[in-house]
C-alpha cells in the first residue's frame, strides 16, 4: 500500500508536473452513525457516504481529495491533489445532494490544501511542486499568487495551512521529503505574504498543521513518525516556546496526515493508508475510530482530512484510493469552530 511520500513522488513522476505540459450506510446498532458507547480504541464513529467525487485519471492513474473546508454558501470545496492539466483541481460538493462541479483548474499545479482565510474570505491553496500558496474566491475565481519563493535560503514544498484570527498562515512544509531525512518545517507567513518564518524544522514530512481552539500552539504531525507534536507559541505567535511529542499513533501501515480539532480540543487525526481518522481528547487518550462501512472500504486507502461544521457537529471527510475519490460524513465528537473548518 502507498505511502503519501509514495503518493507525491509517483505524482511528480507519472504526471510530470515539474515540467507538465504538468451512498454508504450507518452501523446498525446507532441512529447517528455512531456505535453502542465504548471507550477507547473499542469505540467505532461510523462514516456514512456523501458523493462519489472523483474517479482515477487517466493521465495520472490516481486520484487523492484532500483539503475539504466549507464555503459560505454550504458547499463543500476539496482539492484533487493529481489533477491533471485541464481537469478540475478545486471542486464544489452539494452536501446536501452529492452533486459537485469543478470551480478551478490550471495547467501545473498540485494543490495539496485549501482553506479559507478569515481575513478575506478567500480560498487558499498550497501548491506542493512549485511552493506558492495561491488564492482564489469561493467561486474559484480571480487566482492570486500570495506567496512564492525560498524560505530562509530552501524552497517550500507546502502541505497543509491553518489560519489564525488574523488572517496569519501556518504551513507545514514537507521540503526533504525522502526517506531517512528530517528535514521538514513548519512556515509562518504573515496575512500579507510578504514576511515567512521558520517556527520548527528538522521535522519527519510534517503533514498536519492546526492550532489549538486558544490559539496558543499549533498541533503537528509528522508522517515518517506517526506522531503528534504541540508546538506551544509565544504571545505574538511569531517563535515557538516549547515543543513536544504528544501522541504516538499506532497506524500499522497507515501513516498520520491530516489534523482537525473541534471546540473541546480533541484531535481528528487522518490516517493515510487506512479509510479512517483516530480521534485522540487534547491529553492523548485514544477516543475512537471514525470508519467506513467495510462494505465500502475495498479501494480506499486513506482518509486525509476533515472538515467540521462550525456550530454543529457535521463532519465531511475525504477519502481516497484506486476506487476513487469520496466525501463520507459523520458526527464529531463536539461542535465545530472556525479551525475546524478544514486545514
Amino acid at each position: 500500500m502507498p505511502t503519501r511520500t509514495h503518493t507525491l513522488t509517483a505524482l511528480t513522476a507519472t504526471v510530470g508536473l515539474l515540467g507538465l505540459a504538468g451512498c454508504g450506510t450507518q452501523s446498525a446498532d446507532s441512529s447517528d452513525g455512531r456505535s453502542a458507547p465504548a471507550s477507547g480504541e473499542e469505540r467505532t464513529i461510523r462514516a456514512t457516504q456523501v458523493s462519489h467525487v472523483t474517479s482515477p485519471h487517466e493521465a495520472t492513474g490516481m486520484t487523492l481529495l484532500e483539503g475539504p473546508v466549507l464555503g459560505e454558501d454550504g458547499d463543500l470545496r476539496v482539492v484533487d491533489v493529481t489533477a491533471p492539466a485541464g481537469e478540475p483541481k478545486l471542486i464544489s460538493v452539494d452536501v446536501r445532494t452529492g452533486k459537485h462541479k469543478g470551480v478551478y483548474t490550471d495547467k501545473k499545479g498540485a494543490y495539496t490544501s485549501a482553506q479559507i482565510s478569515p481575513h478575506d474570505g478567500r480560498v487558499y491553496l498550497t501548491e506542493y511542486q512549485s511552493g506558492d500558496v495561491l488564492s482564489v474566491e469561493q467561486d474559484g475565481s480571480d487566482p492570486r499568487t500570495f506567496f512564492s519563493g525560498d524560505v530562509d535560503g530552501s524552497p517550500m514544498n507546502p502541505d497543509d495551512i491553518a489560519f489564525d484570527d488574523d488572517g496569519n498562515l501556518y504551513v507545514s512544509d514537507l521540503h526533504g521529503m525522502k526517506t531517512g531525512e528530517a528535514e521538514g518545517r513548519i512556515v509562518r507567513i504573515d496575512r500579507d505574504g510578504e514576511k515567512a518564518t521558520v517556527l520548527a524544522d528538522e521535522l519527519a514530512h510534517p503533514n498536519g498543521v492546526m492550532l489549538d481552539p486558544e490559539q496558543k500552539g499549533l498541533w503537528i504531525s509528522e508522517l515518517a513518525k506517526d506522531t503528534v507534536s504541540y508546538l506551544l507559541l509565544d504571545a505574538k505567535k511569531t517563535a515557538v516556546t516549547t515543543r513536544h511529542e504528544a501522541i504516538h499513533v499506532n497506524g500499522g501501515v497507515a501513516q498520520t496526515d491530516s489534523i482537525a480539532v473541534d471546540a473541546d480540543g480533541n484531535l481528528y487525526q487522518a490516517l493515510h493508508g487506512r479509510p479512517a481518522m483516530a480521534v485522540f481528547s487534547k491529553y492523548g487518550e485514544r477516543l475512537g475510530t471514525v470508519e467506513v462501512p467495510a462494505k465500502e472500504a475495498k479501494g480506499l486507502q486513506s482518509a486525509t482530512n476533515v472538515a467540521i461544521k462550525p456550530g454543529g457537529t457535521a463532519a465531511y471527510m475525504t477519502v481516497s484510493g484506486p476506487k476513487g475519490g469520496y466525501v463520507y460524513k459523520f458526527d464529531a465528537l463536539a461542535k465545530g469552530i472556525r479551525l475546524s473548518n478544514g486545514g
